[in-house]
Order: C-alpha cells, then structure tokens, then sequence
C-alpha cells in the first residue's frame, strides 16, 4: 500500500466506507501537468482509476461535462462510474497503463495513427458545435497562451527580452491564422501521451476536460508533431495530406491544400510556442523538470517552421541569434530525468 497523505486517507475512506469497495491495492497510475493525480485501485469486484482533483484547485464540472459530450460523439472515453464532487474525487473505467507513446514504432506507427485519425475525425463531425456549450478557442485565449512563452521560457528561464515588434509580427501572424480557420470541437491536448491503446475501440482518450470549439487544425498538428515524439517531416506530411482529403470528402473544409497546409504549421507554431512557456513552468514553479527534456524537440519544430515562411524572418533571426544559443547554455538534467520520452527521427 502506498504511504498516505490526508487526500489519499479521505479518498481510500470514500472508497471503502461510502461505495463499500474491498480495496486490495492503490498505487499511483499517473499525474499530468495540473494538480490532479489518478491512482489505480484493485478490489475484488474490479479494478479502476480514482481521480483526486482537489476542489480547491481543480474543477471536476469540466470533465463530468465533456466526458458525456465525447460519449455523445462516439469517442472513446472513460466510464465514470461514482462521483464525489465535494471532495473531488472519481471512480473510472481504467484504461490501462499503455499509451501511444509506450507503444509507437516504425513498425505499428502506421495503425495506430489510424485509430487515432479515426476517433479525431468522430469527435470533429459529430460534436455539434452549436448545442455544445463549449468555450471558443478565441483572441484573448490565444494571447494568454502564448504570453506563457514570453514570461516563462524567455523571461523567467533564459532571462531575455524579445523585441516589440518583432513579438507583435508574430503574434499577429499566428492569432489571425488560428481565427480564420474552419471551427470544430478541439480536444486540445491530443497527442501521443493521452491516447491509450486499447484491447478493443482503441484509442481510448485521456485528458479531455479543456476541450473548445477553435481551429480545425489544432488537434492534427498537436498528434502530429507531438512534443513527445517526432516523425520524419515527408512522413507528416504525408498523415497531413491524407486527412486534409478525408475532411475536404466531408465539407468540413473548403480549401487549397496549401492554405491548409500554412493553417496547420501556424498553428502548430502557435501550440509549440505555449508549450516550451508551460514546460518551463513546470520546471520553475511545479519542479516537474521532466518536462525540460521535450523543449528542444518542440523549439525544434518551431525553429523549423519559422524559418519556411518570409514573414516570419525577424522572429526566425531572433530566435537563432538569441533564443537557442541562450536555451543552450542551459545545465543538462540527471539522466533518469525523462526516461520515457522517445525521439524517432528520419
């Protein structure tokens, strides 16, 4: 039995005194970048997943919510099958311990994308935006992402400055390419880490509670050039080429494949640059440093992309001048650190 902190003693006392469960083990199954933590728990009626979201500091509404959205659009999500909101805990189907990223190879690479490309296409065309309630993936939104950039990774972790004009280029550039794209239901965070492989309806689908209704893109490129793994670039482009044709087949685009193209790296270049804000983050403020380890794959990215587009040529001169000389110099971490990230490259 893992040792007990108050919040395991009141969600192992919910457990077994309120839903009457027969605990024969709780160990710690995963945390994520919030607050949460889900531990995996075995009784002799089953074995689930418990979610402790602290009320405090996280909203359970969100995910009870989206949860029965996705249901709703034939994705595959966790059952929940007891809740307990005032506590802020609940009891899951457990997907298990695998995801894609334990699991992706060269060999399986091509069938697992698939599944995936499949359950993104069911939430994007059966999630009916109108009747969902879900927030917009607006300007403000966009903006406060990518601020997370300026102040963590380069205000806060390498200590520069960007230069006005070049910051509002840049933000300009890639906040009107996100709003001028066709909208859908946006799972936000679908990549290697939150699809689970499944014995049956495989992927299952994780960490779905920031879903929005924003670009179409959003959600292929974060599967795509996910911060966790990378592909080779014709291999992506060729994933990207295919599903561009399945949503044009279904109306859900209107589009050159070079427009979709230039929405998809933009808004990639948008995604990535949050992202190296939020991992820095964790570093400083969480001391979740792990998460050091995937700033150079995912600057990587947007050092490529920035470099493919004229209009991008100020920030691109910044970056390598300044950003990843500075990002350079950083200390290395201890090798245990990250274990179980991978890097497939060409």
């Amino acid at each position: 039995m893992m040792s007990a902190d108050l919040r395991t003693i009141a969600m192992l006392d919910w457990l077994e005194n309120d839903l009457l469960l027969s605990i024969d083990s709780c160990e710690p199954a995963s945390s994520d970048a919030s607050f949460r933590r889900y531990f995996r728990i075995r009784s002799s009626e089953a074995q689930f997943i418990v979610m402790d979201a602290p009320p405090d500091k996280e909203n359970l509404e969100p995910f009870l919510r989206i949860a029965e959205l996705l249901k709703r659009s034939h994705v595959n999500v966790p059952t929940i099958f007891q809740q307990n909101r005032a506590d802020g805990f609940l009891l899951l189907e457990d997907f298990g311990a695998l995801c894609f990223l334990d699991q992706l190879d060269a060999n399986n690479a091509e069938a697992l994308y698939q599944s995936a490309f499949d359950s993104l296409f069911k939430l994007q065309i059966h999630t009916d935006i109108q009747k969902c309630g879900l927030p917009s993936y607006n300007e403000a939104l966009l903006l406060r992402e990518l601020a997370i950039f300026d102040e963590w990774f380069l205000n806060h972790t390498l200590d520069i400055q960007i230069p006005a004009s070049i910051w509002e280029t840049l933000r300009t550039l890639l906040v009107n390419s996100a709003l001028e794209q066709p909208v859908c239901c946006v799972h936000r965070d679908y990549h290697s880490r939150n699809l689970m492989v499944l014995n049956s309806n495989s992927p299952g689908i994780i960490d779905f509670q920031d879903a929005v209704i924003g670009p179409i893109t959003y959600d292929l490129v974060s599967l795509l050039r996910d911060c966790y793994i990378a592909w080779p670039a014709q291999q992506v482009e060729q994933w990207m080429i295919r599903y561009y044709q399945r949503l044009l087949r279904a109306n859900l685009i209107n589009c050159s494949l070079i427009q979709f193209q230039r929405w998809f790296d933009l808004m990639g270049m948008q995604r990535h640059l949050k992202a190296i804000g939020i991992f820095s983050r964790l570093h400083l403020r969480d001391g979740k440093s792990s998460y050091l380890n995937d700033i150079p794959r995912t600057l990587n990215y947007v050092a490529t992309v920035s470099a493919a587009y004229p209009e991008f040529a100020d920030f691109t001169n910044f970056l390598q001048n300044h950003i990843i000389p500075a990002h350079g110099i950083l200390p290395p971490l201890p090798s245990n650190e990250g274990e179980s990230r991978k890097f497939i490259t060409a």
